[in-house]
């Protein structure tokens, strides 16, 4: 008989420890909400010192709980930016909800991989029921689905993935693009740059998407893109797809979405929507209107961690044809065999482009059954209404001046102080500076935007947290260090300097 090895349990907690370890590390986390209204809600990190404060050479003992637990404490309030907190209006991230972070840490601890259905099938059955309810509520029809990816670059990667495959052909995954000749997708000049990043990757090149014109709302011009159609069409290029944004970046605008997806149909473009911010709308019965034309739609990349405030990470895609997914990622390998008998329900990596996949689907799902969808709809629309009423207080105050109306939860804005004599120019690098000033300051933290070429101030509302003395705050913080901007003799140094 050989040796047997003797037993090696040094990785293993029993359940008490673990039980007091996670108690300390919840206590830790519950501080941080109680304390987060009152920290700073941004400031200058110095990368030295973030470092010095948190890289420790990994010891060959087990490092002291009491210690462990000050670097987690030296991470949580000495070198985080609190993105949950209440004057947070720079991105459009999520807060994350409470549900949703305690259950990261059950999924954590039953650890399932989604690339197989046997190593999680109650996580399988839960994201499937999720991203099929997500479909539904879009108007897609039935054997519409999905599934959770990291956020809107992948979904909308894994949908175009798709529209090459279909739209191309199956072949064209064994012989590569080249054989199909040139072919161009289409997106507006305010889509995110992930479209872009995703003809790419698939082989295209980002040359081959078509930077369509938009109009005086930033949404895509039709008869623009009715022209770039037919240039390609006069130079051989074959139309691939259509990507229409619903909830732009910069502005949240909407392309017209029933037009676009008009002009798709008569040209056989495969119709994709990029609703990775604005789709949330859609559990708004007030806002849901604004969505029409989606339900036509091939495919959708939409981001619960944006505008359903759940934790990184947690994207999204929904295909009309839930099936596009296995036509377009499966693959055979000899060491995931499994004999008819035994195979059972669906293997997510037979289904995108991850192996191994964890569960986000969890804290999305539980953040949901937890707070109701008329929760969803109240706070979303409360969102709007705190757009709006920014753009409001923008209209009347002296200081600013609205860059375009505000648009779901997006108001943006630019620093036009009484008097100020200089060109256009000069006023962008006014703005610029007091963007700097106002993320130096830290009282509260917005980001820019860039419209027609001149560059303002952007808050973007998709915090729960966030209420009107917020936004409040965010004015009379802009105007005050609009003010000691203003006050600095030419040629003196400039307090963002």
């Amino acid at each position: 008989m050989p040796a047997r090895p003797d037993p090696v349990p040094d990785l293993d907690w029993d359940p008490a420890r673990a039980h007091a370890f996670g108690t300390r590390v919840l206590d830790l986390w519950t501080e941080w909400l109680e304390r987060m209204p009152e920290l700073p809600v941004t400031r200058t990190f110095d990368p030295a010192e973030v470092r010095h404060a948190l890289d420790l050479p990994v010891p060959e003992a087990p490092m002291a709980e009491d210690d462990l637990l000050d670097r987690l404490r030296e991470l949580t309030f000495g070198q985080s930016v609190p993105v949950g907190h209440p004057a947070f209006s720079a991105y459009i991230v999520g807060a994350g909800t409470v549900p949703g972070a305690v259950t990261e840490l059950l999924a954590a601890g039953l650890n399932p991989n989604l690339g197989g259905y046997r190593l999680g099938p109650g996580a399988a059955e839960i994201e499937l029921y999720l991203t099929r309810w997500l479909a539904a509520r879009f108007g897609l029809p039935d054997g519409a689905g999905g599934m959770i990816l990291t956020g809107g670059a992948m979904a909308n990667f894994t949908a175009l993935k798709c529209a090459r495959d279909e739209r191309l052909g199956a072949a064209t995954r064994q012989r590569g693009v080249a054989a199909a000749g040139p072919v161009a997708l289409y997106a507006s000049s305010e889509a995110h740059v992930v479209i872009a990043r995703a003809a790419d990757m698939l082989g295209l090149g980002a040359g081959a998407v078509r930077s369509v014109a938009v109009d005086a709302d930033q949404r895509m011009d039709p008869a623009a893109l009715e022209a770039a159609l037919a240039d390609d069409a006069e130079h051989g290029v074959r139309p691939l797809a259509l990507c229409a944004t619903a909830g732009t970046t910069t502005t949240g605008s909407i392309d017209p979405l029933p037009a676009l997806a008009a002009l798709a149909e008569r040209h056989g473009l495969w119709f994709h929507v990029d609703a990775a911010y604005g789709g949330a709308a859609v559990l708004a019965p007030a806002l849901a209107p604004l969505l029409a034309g989606i339900e036509r739609a091939d495919s959708i990349a939409f981001d619960p961690h944006k505008w359903l405030y759940t934790a990184q990470s947690a994207g999204c895609v929904l295909l009309r044809d839930f099936g596009a997914l296995s036509r377009s990622f499966h693959a055979d390998a000899s060491y995931v065999w499994l004999d008819d008998a035994v195979r059972q329900g669906v293997d997510f990596a037979m289904h995108g482009p991850q192996f191994s996949r964890g569960f986000a689907a969890l804290k999305v799902w539980v953040s949901l059954l937890a707070h109701g969808t008329d929760a969803y709809g109240r706070r979303i629309a409360h969102d709007v209404a705190l757009a709006e009423y920014l753009g409001a207080l923008v209209a009347v105050h002296p200081d600013f001046t609205l860059m375009c109306p505000p648009r779901l939860s997006i108001c943006c804005f630019r620093y036009t102080p009484a008097g100020f004599d200089g060109s256009e120019a000069e006023l962008d690098r006014l703005n610029e500076r007091l963007m700097t000033a106002i993320h130096v300051d830290g009282r509260v933290f917005c980001s820019n935007a860039v419209i027609d070429g001149r560059f303002g101030l952007r808050a973007c509302i998709v915090n729960f947290r966030t209420e009107a003395e917020d936004l409040e705050l965010l004015l009379d913080v802009a105007s005050g260090l609009g003010d000691e901007l203003q006050a600095v003799r030419p040629g003196t140094a400039t307090p963002d300097s």
